[in-house]
Order: structure tokens, then sequence, then C-alpha cells
């Protein structure tokens, strides 16, 4: 069950409980015009990582001669980074017989993908907590179901064999931004569609378009747009729920679409859309038809088995990156 972030704290004083809960009860929030709306995003603070992300570190791993003395010394400049990655590399490689003792030892094992991936969930994640901070949210949980997407994302490109750089693993990490845009520039609106998706079930995305106008997927694309991000990743937030919609990257956001609804289906942290997902429903999905629609049953049940491995091996990652 979700775990409201609006409980009273515990050494709260019974009156002002009582005067809290009648602040509860105020009227709805106003609904807003799309204009009020874009016009809002403009004092929203924004995320300089989407743009900068460790630009030292990609230059070294993308060029043709990496050296694993050097990125282990850049690395070595970031304590945080240092730490997720000596426990990602044990997670992902549990079955060796030696862990992982040194940043030398982490960079040989885990390879070059896999670290440019973790630069990019340090330095997003901590840009969305000073986002976030101010909101009583499980924001641990959905940090989990934000990366586990993007984790997922990738497992979904390598099986297809799409070559797509690193645009699929970055657009699962931020699919859901618009959510965290949502909690920074519109608090009043966060908190009332949150209590009422909890009291009253109601579909996430219908209600956040009841309440506040737009979407989360919406209004995280119009976010992206602002804060000037490539047209790949607007297209990828803003359709991730429809990925049909998409018109450029419509497999990469249908690797996003699906790799939220296996997370979702595996309870894989918190994204706050409690919809069940059902066993095996995502062959339904837009999402499948466009990735797998035209291969044949037998290669879409290969498909479907490796997918399901893949789902089982991000739990000890997540666990890994704290």
């Amino acid at each position: 069950m979700y775990d409201s972030p609006f409980r009273y704290p515990k050494n709260l004083p019974i009156k002002k409980r009582m005067s809290s809960g009648i602040a509860a009860q105020r009227a709805p929030c106003e609904k807003l015009e799309l204009t009020r709306v874009d016009a809002r995003l403009s004092g929203c603070a924004s995320l300089p990582s989407l743009s900068t992300i460790d630009s030292a570190l990609r230059a070294l791993l993308d060029a043709d001669q990496r050296y694993n003395s050097q990125i282990a010394e850049i690395i070595r400049r970031d304590p945080s980074l240092t730490a997720r990655l000596l426990r990602l590399v044990n997670a992902v490689h549990y079955s060796t017989a030696k862990p992982a003792r040194n940043i030398d030892e982490a960079v040989f094992y885990l390879g070059v993908h896999k670290i440019r991936q973790l630069a990019m969930v340090t330095q997003i994640i901590e840009d969305f907590q000073k986002m976030t901070d101010a909101h009583r949210f499980p924001w641990k949980q959905f940090w989990r179901h934000c990366i586990a997407t993007a984790l997922m994302t990738r497992e979904i490109t390598e099986w297809l064999q799409l070559q797509v750089d690193e645009i699929d693993y970055v657009g699962g990490l931020i699919h859901d931004v618009g959510k965290i845009v949502m909690a920074s520039a519109f608090p009043d609106h966060f908190e009332e569609i949150y209590h009422r998706r909890v009291n009253e079930g109601a579909n996430l995305m219908q209600l956040e378009r009841e309440v506040l106008g737009v979407d989360h997927a919406e209004l995280g694309g119009m976010y992206l747009r602002k804060q000037g991000l490539a047209d790949a990743y607007v297209e990828i937030v803003r359709f991730h729920h429809a990925p049909e919609l998409a018109r450029y990257q419509a497999k990469v956001t249908a690797a996003v679409h699906l790799a939220d609804l296996l997370v979702r289906h595996s309870k894989l942290g918190e994204s706050g859309n409690h919809a069940e997902v059902p066993l095996d429903s995502w062959v339904e999905s837009p999402a499948w038809k466009i990735l797998v629609g035209h291969q044949e049953d037998a290669q879409g049940d290969f498909l479907r088995t490796g997918l399901n491995q893949s789902l089982e091996r991000i739990p000890p990652m997540l666990d890994s990156l704290g």
C-alpha cells in the first residue's frame, strides 16, 4: 500500500494535528490553463546534469583509446560515485570468486558503459533531490523505480539490438521527471493529486489532468523543452505512456513504456501509479507491437523469456546503488 506523504508527524501536538487536518480539507486547487502552467515552469529549478553529465568522464569514455587508470582517477574525485561503483560492481558480479577491492578492479569488471550509466544516475538523482527536498513523498522508492526503468530499458534495447547510444538509458531514467516538476512547481496540486489518488484510487494521469490541467507526461515534456533538452528526450518523456504517438524516437519511447510496465509489475520502487500490471499484460501494449509486432511468435516468446530473466537481475543492482 502506498505510504502517504501527508501522514501527521508522530510528535506533532494534537491541537496542531487538528488544525492541520482542517487545512487539509481546504477547497480543491484551481485547475490551470496551459499558458499558466507554462509560465510557472519558467521559475522551476533546472537540472544542470541533464545537459552537462560529467563531461570529463563522458569525453574520456568516448575516446578511441580508453585507459582504465585514467577512468579510475576521474572516478576517485567523486566519493559518492566511488562508493556506488564498488557496490554496483560487486552486485553485478556477485558470482565472481573475489569482490572488487578498488576502483581499478571495478572499472575492469564493470566496463565503460555501466560506469557511464552510473555517473548519470549519481548526478541526475542528486539534482532531483534538490528539487524535492521539501516534499514528504517516498522519493527513495521513486528513485528506485526510475533507475529500474532505465536499467530495464537498456535490457530491452540490447535484446532487440537497437543502436541508440545512451538515449534509451537516460530516457528511462527521466521518464517521470514531470512528477518531480509537479512537486516542485505546483506543490499544492501535487499534494491534492496524491491525497486523492490514495483515497479514491482514481487513474493517476486522469486525476492529474483533472486537478492541475496537464498530466505528468505532458508537464515533463514541457519542462524539458524549456530547459533546452534534445527533442529525443522531450518526445520520450512526453509520450512514454503513449508510444504510438512518438514520431522520431518511437522504438526508444516504446522501450521506456515497456520497461515501466515491467518494473511496475514487479513492484520495483514506487512510481505513484498503483494500477495493477498483470503478468504478461505488456504483450498487449502498443509498445510491444512497435518493438516486436513484426516478429514471429517463437521470437516474441524468446524475447519475453529473456526480459523476465533480465528483470530478475535488477533488484541486486538497485540495492547496490543505496
